[in-house]
């Protein structure tokens, strides 16, 4: 059986060179390939795979938020049904990262730095419904502390730490500036910080964002 594998990564180097290394092996074939989240899902809708390989920082939708989606898409289905099962393939080794993958559905968390064959080994585990997770990291993760952020501060603070103002945040998410300046308030509170950007930074370096 070929194991029909969606690969979603902005970097347009990176990503033609994980799919010519998955299409050497025997029982892998890259179907498609994306260069932000939004457009994963769609092609992920169009196709069908049975594994998504994602970077989790991309444009227009994160790696996270796009497993969310697939949890989502895959939620009525019977397990021995449940299409496009998520591995998430990045640089960051931050047990605040892998605690939301895996609330988020994924079956796989991987780090760039580790050898081809280990992602292709973790397609098959997570195809055959195992998970594909660094123990060592999933210990690091369970034991870190918790993510304080609600999804909509996430969604906020995100926006704001790369640089946009309130009425671009409120314009966008459709909210009145009024609710994000309180959003931004509940979230710079809850990580002690002094301001947006520090509550960003603090967030980042805990892979809350």
């Amino acid at each position: 059986m070929t194991i029909r594998v969606l690969l979603a990564e902005d970097q347009t180097m990176l990503r033609g060179a994980l799919a010519a290394l998955l299409d050497l092996e025997p029982d892998i074939t890259v179907i498609a390939q994306a260069a932000n989240g939004r457009e994963a899902l769609k092609l992920a809708r169009l196709h069908s795979p049975d594994v998504i390989v994602t970077d989790i920082e991309m444009p227009e939708k994160t790696g996270l938020e796009l497993a969310a989606d697939i949890k989502l898409l895959t939620a009525d289905l019977k397990p021995a049904d449940a299409k496009a099962r998520v591995i998430i393939l990045t640089t960051f080794a931050r047990p605040g990262y892998l605690r939301r993958a895996l609330d988020a559905g994924a079956r796989g968390y991987l780090l760039k730095d580790r050898p081809a064959s280990e992602l292709a080994d973790a397609i098959r585990r997570v195809h055959s419904g195992l998970r594909a997770i660094d123990p060592a990291l999933a210990a690091e993760a369970w034991a870190a502390d918790e993510d304080p952020l609600s999804d909509r501060e996430r969604q906020i603070l995100q926006r704001a730490g790369d640089g946009r103002s309130s009425a671009d945040i409120a314009a966008e998410l459709r909210l009145s500036e009024g609710t994000v300046r309180n959003y931004l308030s509940e979230a710079i509170a809850k990580l002690g910080a002094v301001n947006r950007v520090d509550a960003a930074r603090i967030a980042r370096t805990r892979g809350w964002l």
